[in-house]
C-alpha cells in the first residue's frame, strides 16, 4: 500500500482503499481487478499468501468510496471551471453513491478472509491515479492544437493495456474527425462524474473529455 500511494505521489492511503486483513512474510500474491470470497479460496488452494484487489471489496473502502468521489471538484477547478460550479456539479451523483455505498454488504469479504487467514487489501485510487498521470503525459505529448478527437484515441491506443485489450476505445458523443479541443482526463476520482460533470466540463472550453464506466443512463 505505501509503494502505491508513493507511486502515485499521493500522501496518504485515500478512503476507497484498505488492507482488510494483516500479514507477513509475504512471497506470493494473487493480484485481482474485483476479489471476494471464491477468489480468496482459490488463492488460498493455490498457496498464495496474500490478494490484492483493485475495486474495493469491503470496509472502511466501501464506505469511504464515495468521499473519493470528490476529488472530481480538484480536477475540475484545476481544468478551470470554477469552484461553485464544481461543487454543484458533484453534489448530486456524490448524494446518490453515498447511499448505495450504505446498502452495501461491507463485511461479506473481509469476513471470509478472516476465516480463511488470508491477508486482503485494495488499492482503488493510487492505482487510478498512476493511470490518470499516464494519460495526461500521453496527451500532452502527442495531442496537438490541430488534432481531432481521432488523434487522441491513436495517441492512448499506443498504451499496450488499450492496445491489447478487447474493449476499444470508444467515441460516445461526437465524431472522431472533430477537434479536439481542449482535452481532459476526468480519471482517478472514484468513478466517471456522469452527466452533470461533462456538461460542466463542456460549458467551461473542454473539446474532448476522457471518461471511464460510463452508464449511458446518466
Amino acid at each position: 500500500m505505501g509503494l502505491a500511494v508513493k507511486l502515485a505521489g499521493l500522501s496518504e492511503v485515500p478512503e476507497d482503499s484498505a488492507i482488510y486483513v494483516e500479514g507477513e512474510n509475504i512471497q506470493r500474491v494473487l493480484f485481482c481487478i474485483d476479489a471476494g470470497p471464491a477468489e480468496l479460496l482459490l488463492a488460498k488452494q493455490l498457496g498464495y499468501d496474500a490478494v490484492i484487489a483493485h475495486h474495493h471489496a469491503g470496509g472502511s473502502a466501501v464506505l469511504g468510496f464515495p468521499k473519493v468521489f470528490r476529488r472530481h471538484v480538484q480536477l475540475m477547478v484545476e481544468a478551470g471551471v470554477p469552484r461553485e460550479m464544481a461543487e454543484a456539479a458533484v453534489n448530486r451523483k456524490l448524494e446518490q453513491l453515498s447511499v448505495e455505498a450504505h446498502a452495501k454488504n461491507y463485511a461479506h469479504a473481509v469476513d471470509f478472509a478472516r476465516l480463511l487467514g488470508m491477508p486482503f487489501m485494495n488499492i482503488h485510487m493510487p492505482l487510478d491515479e498512476i493511470g490518470r498521470k499516464r494519460m495526461v503525459e500521453q496527451i500532452n505529448k502527442k495531442v496537438k492544437e490541430e488534432s481531432t478527437v481521432g488523434d487522441v484515441v491513436s495517441a492512448l491506443m499506443e498504451f499496450p493495456e488499450f492496445k491489447n485489450a478487447l474493449t476499444r476505445i470508444n467515441v460516445c458523443l461526437g465524431k472522431e474527425e472533430n477537434k479536439a479541443g481542449k482535452v481532459v482526463v476526468s480519471h482517478a476520482a472514484a468513478t466517471n462524474g456522469g452527466y452533470e460533470i461533462a456538461k460542466t466540463y463542456f460549458k467551461y472550453d473542454a473539446g474532448t473529455l476522457i471518461y471511464i464506466h460510463i452508464n449511458p443512463q446518466t
